[in-house]
């Protein structure tokens, strides 16, 4: 990339087009180019701070040349102004040459063989404490492969606080932080039961339901409440390529999602698809949940083929061929993209020992970004 230099540049009525010097060309629209000018950046907050909307929709370079260091220099139509920008960062950034490529998801999927390999998840509580190399391990497992097991983390009561400051700050709900995953009387959730829970994603009745979910087992000697993970992108990158039908149905078509927890006085109500897609068309999230679907409002024509889609959806998040069981133990952190992976449990026998776990959620931006940030570090 720092061999790369500017070869030649011709003006036209839009943007400058550059070729450089291994081939490739590159179009620079004058209003991207004046947008971005390193000038139009605050050098402490590094927010823009040049106002775009200040200058006309015919702004364009009146002189430009490369200098003798190779920058690309611009003296600009309007606002007595002249922009020096270096060839690394236009290429860097160079918008030609990234639509040019193909997409690459960075999901790595999986399916029930992971139940198999379950040490391929794993990190030490210690490790990711200890060491940024063990923080990004962590990281990258949630971030690629959505789910990760940390082992031999403290067993007290919210001692997960000082890890997931590791990352950055918790999400805070309703449910308080952390809640309480143990059998109670009158329960305002089926999860603060024995019953076995179906594979779901948590808050899918939030416009954004939480991104990642930390569930911290205390203790679990109680007969049954095994865990199960399912990877909705995989479940969702199956029906695309073999019921194609179903799979527009699931990502046209809203649904309606309701929490009318009795302990509160806010009604929560959400309609989304069940599978919704990024602007790269890669999958975004899989919102699933039998527990806090609402009665359905489709229109009267849709109403059939989306309660079958729904049927196949949630058949297929509960099909062995993809779903993965194991059972934690205690100073297990089960952790996962909560708008990815599904989770559920099997019934437990709450007389016959104790079941205890402590959970906590954190938005997907923080997780994102904090890897981000250690990758630029290193």
């Amino acid at each position: 990339m720092q061999n790369i230099s500017i070869k030649n540049i011709v003006k036209n009525s839009t943007n400058l087009e550059v070729d450089w010097s291994d081939g490739e060309k590159s179009k620079f629209n004058y209003m991207w180019l004046r947008d971005n000018c390193p000038t139009a950046h605050d050098k402490d907050s590094r927010h823009r701070m040049f106002n775009i909307l200040k200058v006309s929709q015919n702004i364009n370079p009146k002189k430009f040349l490369v200098t003798d260091d190779g920058k690309l220099q611009i003296e600009w139509s309007e606002g007595d102004h002249t922009s020096l920008y270096d060839p690394s960062w236009l290429r860097e950034n160079c918008y030609t040459l990234k639509n040019k490529k193909k997409f690459v998801s960075p999901y790595q999927k999986w399916d029930n063989s992971l139940e198999k390999n379950l040490n391929s998840i794993e990190v030490d509580h210690d490790e990711i404490m200890d060491s940024e190399s063990g923080l990004a391990k962590w990281l990258e497992f949630l971030h690629f492969k959505g789910i990760a097991i940390v082992k031999n983390a403290p067993v007290e009561k919210e001692s997960a606080f000082p890890l997931l400051k590791r990352i950055s700050h918790v999400r805070e709900t309703f449910f308080k932080t952390p809640f309480d995953v143990i059998n109670i009387p009158k329960p305002n959730n089926s999860a603060y039961t024995a019953h076995a829970l179906r594979n779901h994603l948590d808050l899918p009745y939030f416009e954004t339901p939480p991104g990642y979910q930390f569930l911290h087992c205390l203790i679990n000697s109680a007969t049954g409440g095994n865990s199960s993970a399912v990877d909705g992108f995989a479940v969702a990158e199956y029906l695309k390529k073999n019921h194609p039908e179903t799979f527009k149905t699931l990502t046209e078509i809203p649904v309606k999602f309701i929490d009318n927890d009795y302990t509160q006085n806010t009604l929560r109500h959400f309609h989304s698809t069940p599978i919704t897609l990024t602007k790269d068309k890669d999958y975004n999230d899989i919102r699933f949940s039998v527990a806090t679907m609402d009665v359905l409002d489709c229109h009267p024509d849709d109403m059939e083929k989306v309660y079958k889609a729904h049927h196949v959806l949630g058949n297929l998040l509960h099909d062995d061929r993809f779903q993965i069981q194991f059972r934690l133990g205690p100073g297990d952190i089960f952790s996962f993209n909560n708008r990815r992976v599904l989770h559920g449990r099997t019934e437990f026998d709450p007389n016959s020992g104790h079941r205890h776990l402590q959970g906590y959620y954190m938005d997907r931006d923080e997780i994102i970004g904090r890897l981000a940030y250690l990758k630029k570090s290193n």
